[in-house]
């Protein structure tokens, strides 16, 4: 279990009333106070600010900038293909206004209901039985000939005003008239039928780019077939207006389509073009040179992506060398034109594989009534350029201002390293200033004890100093405010401090009165239970020093066997002496400096409820409900709950009723001394006592105190030998509550 989230836990659930308002203000004080102290003395730390800083800056102003830049470019996407679509739709509609009002020229309309009826009486004359399942090209007559020339004088001069490549005239199935003769007869290509169909009934049509069936003249001038041309359709109605043959006008689709296509361009990377269904470009790539040397075009004479190329993701970059495996109609569409012929328009501005393999950005439309869709796009590169060099620029110099960072803190560890060695050099010399060590004493998670001389007084000392391995700004504050409250403390029970002090090597020390004797944790697990008038002797001594600190505002909030000694002094027995502290709390009012963070801290064996459950409301009756803990460990040799962990335990101290000493021990406990340890133990705070004074008057009054008295105390040092006791223990400050003492 995680001790330190249960704690945080337990401190959330707990609600702190807005009388703490002012807490919270002098709390917040104290934590800027304390962090402007720690940066004046730690430089290393300004640099790694700065950094964490910058990232933090650099990363708003990133997403700042690369927000308004896809927004901008997505913009620019939009309006660029919402522009091309409008040209085209705008040379669209032009084309098949020219296809209808040649088709509804008077002249056209009635050469072509003769050419048809002349058509229709010659296929009859000629017509066989057998000839009705065979299919066979219809071979015009003079008549015929002499309609299909004066057609195309009809429409000659609308054709070269238009720049129209060629025309042709059929009805559902047969071409019944056209500028090339050699088209005159044959069947509609499967491809047309279904657009003528719909031109049948009424409408005007265009074919997007097609393959010529007939040879015409390419790019380089030699006639094939395959060419890439459009058609514009409309219908010719008779008298009655109805349609009865269809009028296309062929259209070169690089002569303008493409031309307008090709002006939709962003920057030196950015094309737009139109595609079909499966992918096949319908216009050309203004990079069709580089589009053969990745081998996406055959390297011949007039090579050229319309017709050809399929807009298919490769799996890869092509560009960078990447050759996929498998053939091109294999590929899947790429995600715009997937998205394209699913009738969703849109843009993307986030990057996606075009037709290379190339990541680019782009935005796209389909359209239905023309059956093609219309995409432009920009390699992602290029659109992001800026965004580029403003990366590199903020890394390089994040980078530069790390690695200066780095140079202070290896500097700052050269440092503290000397440092350390000289204070451990110090030690290792025992000397300390004035004082000479001895012997070493103990030791702790915060530092060491040792047995000192003053080298003028010649008087045994017992000299704290901290770890040269643990020096911080925190655990140097912790030591100085230990030192500080205590030596403020005059009662005899309280120890006494002689001296605070700083080597010129940095090693942080104080001195105070060396005690010979043992702790209550150590008496109890040595010697068992103690008897009733013993266990009130000593309570009353430490309600003595208790008093004085409440007195002056303090809880000592460590309450606890290991932290009272026992000592003989001045000829007498069993006098107290309240150690450690280190976690000592003051209460409102101290400057805020001083506060001790509201984090929960003690040994939870002795803790109060309301310091589990609002460790920042703890006060004297905490203490006293400590000092009752301890008077129960002393008289039944158990703390008053025990736990296999902290949360049950923790529990217990805040809802469960402890059992009487008497109970817990199988013995006889005097009621008027059971009474006022059960009274230090309830839990709500106002029914115990409410001062240590009154605690140790209720002490006094009890028939037991005179059980034990100076000669009592006198004879059990004296059948013990003073070699098994203790020294002083080393004094942990700023100890935080540790599973260890679950089971003491």
């Amino acid at each position: 279990m995680n001790l330190r989230s249960f704690f945080q836990r337990s401190h959330a659930k707990a609600q702190i009333p807005a009388a703490h308002m002012t807490w919270a203000s002098r709390t917040m004080a104290g934590t800027v106070a304390k962090t402007r102290r720690f940066l004046s003395r730690q430089l290393w730390a300004w640099p790694i600010i700065a950094v964490t800083l910058l990232l933090v800056i650099g990363w708003a102003v990133h997403g700042a900038i690369a927000h308004t830049m896809q927004a901008n470019l997505r913009s620019q996407l939009e309006t660029l293909r919402d522009v091309e679509v409008a040209m085209l739709r705008t040379w669209i509609v032009s084309h098949q206004q020219n296809a209808a009002s040649g088709a509804g020229d008077s002249e056209v309309r009635r050469l072509t209901v003769s050419l048809l009826e002349a058509r229709s009486e010659e296929t009859a004359q000629r017509e066989k039985p057998r000839a009705e399942k065979t299919k066979t090209k219809i071979i015009p007559t003079d008549n015929s000939r002499m309609l299909a020339r004066q057609l195309v004088k009809q429409l000659g001069p609308s054709m070269s005003a238009h720049d129209y490549d060629s025309f042709f005239i059929a009805t559902r199935e047969t071409v019944v008239a056209a500028m090339q003769p050699e088209a005159v007869g044959m069947e509609v290509p499967e491809m047309l039928r279904e657009t003528l169909a719909r031109v049948f009934d009424g409408q005007t049509a265009v074919i997007p780019p097609f393959p010529s069936v007939l040879p015409q003249r390419d790019q380089s001038g030699k006639m094939r077939t395959g060419v890439p041309m459009m058609s514009v359709l409309a219908p010719i109605v008779d008298d009655h207006l109805q349609p009865v043959a269809v009028l296309g006008l062929l259209i070169r689709p690089e002569k303008e389509f493409t031309r307008i296509l090709q002006l939709g361009q962003l920057g030196a990377t950015g094309e737009t073009y139109a595609f079909n269904r499966e992918g096949l470009f319908l216009s050309n790539s203004r990079f069709d040179r580089d589009l053969i040397l990745l081998g996406l075009l055959p390297d011949v004479e007039g090579s050229q992506s319309i017709l050809y190329l399929l807009a298919r993701d490769p799996g890869g970059d092509m560009t960078r060398g990447f050759r996929p495996k498998v053939r091109r109609s294999e590929m899947p569409l790429t995600r715009m034109a997937e998205a394209a012929v699913s009738g969703q328009a849109g843009v993307d501005v986030m990057g996606y594989s075009d037709y290379r393999g190339v990541k680019v950005v782009g935005a796209w439309t389909w359209l239905d009534d023309y059956g093609f869709g219309v995409a432009t796009e920009i390699d992602f590169a290029e659109a992001y350029r800026p965004m580029t060099i403003l990366k590199r620029t903020f890394w390089g110099l994040l980078g530069l201002l790390a690695a200066s960072s780095l140079a202070i803190f290896i500097f700052t560890v050269m440092v503290a390293r000397l440092q350390r060695q000289a204070r451990e050099a110090a030690i290792e010399a025992r000397q300390l200033g004035q004082y000479k060590l001895e012997e070493k004493l103990g030791a702790g998670a915060m530092g060491v004890v040792y047995k000192g001389r003053h080298a003028m007084l010649r008087r045994p000392t017992a000299i704290k100093l901290l770890d040269a391995d643990k020096v911080t700004d925190l655990s140097i504050s912790r030591f100085e405010r230990e030192v500080q409250i205590t030596s403020h403390l005059n009662h005899p029970n309280t120890i006494a401090i002689y001296d605070y002090g700083r080597t010129p090597e940095g090693v942080f020390y104080y001195a105070m009165e060396y005690l010979d004797g043992l702790d209550l944790q150590k008496l109890v697990n040595t010697y068992g239970p103690q008897p009733a008038g013993r266990v009130i002797y000593i309570l009353h001594q430490i309600c003595g020093s208790l008093y004085e600190a409440h007195s002056t505002g303090l809880v000592h909030r460590d309450i606890k066997p290991a932290n009272i000694m026992l000592n003989r002094r001045g000829g007498e027995g069993d006098v107290v002496k309240v150690l450690d502290f280190g976690l000592v709390k003051a209460r409102e009012g101290e400057d805020a400096n001083e506060q001790e963070d509201q984090s929960l801290a003690g040994t939870p064996l002795y803790m109060s409820p309301e310091a589990i459950q609002l460790p920042g409301s703890v006060d004297a009756c905490s203490d006293l409900y400590a000092l009752g803990a301890v008077g129960y460990f002393l008289l039944t040799g158990h703390p008053v709950f025990e736990a296999d962990d902290l949360a049950e335990l923790c529990r217990l101290h805040t809802s469960e009723p402890p059992k009487p000493p008497s109970v817990r021990l199988g013995n006889p406990v005097p009621p008027a001394l059971e009474n006022a340890i059960l009274a230090c133990l309830e839990k709500n705070r106002s029914k115990r006592p409410q001062t240590a004074r009154e605690l140790a008057n209720r002490l006094v009054r009890c028939p037991a105190a005179a059980e034990w008295s100076v000669d009592d105390a006198d004879a059990w040092w004296g059948r013990h030998e003073r070699g098994q006791a203790n020294v002083t223990p080393l004094a942990d400050a700023g100890g935080q509550c540790d599973a260890t003492i679950l089971h003491q």
